[in-house]
């Protein structure tokens, strides 16, 4: 069984998707180590091909190896593009994760996602939870390309041996954010709402649904942290829960956001839009026993958030 705490003072680590939201969070957070950072942006580097990914692979031989490298979308996009958001999020866990066994990487992180789990799971959700009932069809696609990574994870332990561990985050917000008003998360896009909102004088905003659904968030930053604990002080099959721990109804969120951004009009809840799943939060227990907790509360995080968002489209209005 390898030994912990793993060490990762020296090593060369490999963040595999390090422009998305969390790929930059991990830059971030593994930029107070003391590690030989890796990246590889696509134009060098496509991880749908096989043998180009090994042969990266042979050639900078990463020590450690964080694949956060996605194809991601709403629930538009995964209808619209079934193939892609299966195959593509296929080819690249596969070839990621055959290439850093083939090359004899020490330690590799993959990361999930909580939209795997059943769509009437029990809650909070419990690791147990995977593959016990029927995906939420709207991203059924992708959930089953990661639940496939997690699994691949797991048999090269079984098989192999291999230090190869998974954790799925909960919902994520923070610096780095889609803030696309027709493909943005639910925080992204009351942020954006609210500054639009503020900036033309508006004495009212809008919010789907009644309010009333209880949602869990995690800062990204948080999650970053958790990934370099875990590489430490993690090695089982199970796929690790990573949670703030914390719920806010729809409605407290959206009122936290007005706060932040300085909207001072009144919210109004459209009940005639949909409220999804009444709550969703994972059990992050086993994760706790560890002693890793998040330590970004929701209103500081929504604030680093706003000051993203103003920072990452000043000049990309139309976005």
């Amino acid at each position: 069984m390898p030994r912990l705490p793993f060490p990762l003072e020296g090593k060369r680590v490999f963040v595999a998707g390090h422009r998305g939201m969390v790929g930059k969070a991990l830059l971030r957070r593994l930029a107070r180590e003391p590690v030989e950072l890796l990246t590889a942006g696509r134009e060098e580097l496509d991880l749908t091909r096989q043998a180009e990914v090994e042969a990266w692979f042979a050639h900078n031989r990463p020590q450690v190896v964080i694949l956060a490298a996605a194809k991601v979308g709403g629930i538009l996009a995964n209808a619209t593009y079934p193939v892609d958001f299966l195959e593509q999020n296929l080819l690249i866990e596969v070839n990621t994760i055959r290439a850093a066994f083939l090359a004899g990487v020490e330690k590799l992180l993959f990361l999930g996602s909580s939209c795997i789990y059943p769509k009437f799971a029990p809650q909070p959700i419990r690791e147990e939870a995977l593959l016990t009932g029927p995906l939420e069809p709207t991203n059924q696609w992708y959930a089953i390309a990661k639940i496939a990574g997690l699994e691949l994870c797991a048999a090269y332990r079984r098989q192999h041996g291999a230090d190869f561990v998974s954790v799925m985050p909960t919902n994520l917000y923070g610096p780095g954010d889609n803030w696309d008003p027709l493909s943005s998360h639910v925080v992204a896009a009351l942020i954006r709402k609210a500054h639009e909102a503020k900036e033309r004088g508006e004495r009212a905003l809008e919010v789907w649904g009644t309010g009333t659904p209880l949602r869990e968030f995690l800062f990204v930053d948080d999650l970053a942290d958790a990934c370099v604990f875990l590489l430490r002080h993690y090695s089982e099959e199970v796929a690790l829960n990573v949670g703030s721990g914390q719920e806010v109804s729809i409605a407290e969120l959206a009122r936290l956001v007005c706060a932040v951004v300085g909207f001072e009009g009144e919210l109004r809840f459209d009940p005639s839009k949909p409220d999804g799943t009444p709550r969703k939060r994972l059990d992050t227990s086993r994760l706790d026993a560890l002693g890793w907790r998040a330590a970004t509360p929701l209103r500081e995080g929504l604030a680093r958030a706003y000051a993203a968002f103003l920072e990452e489209t000043r000049d990309r209005p139309s976005l």
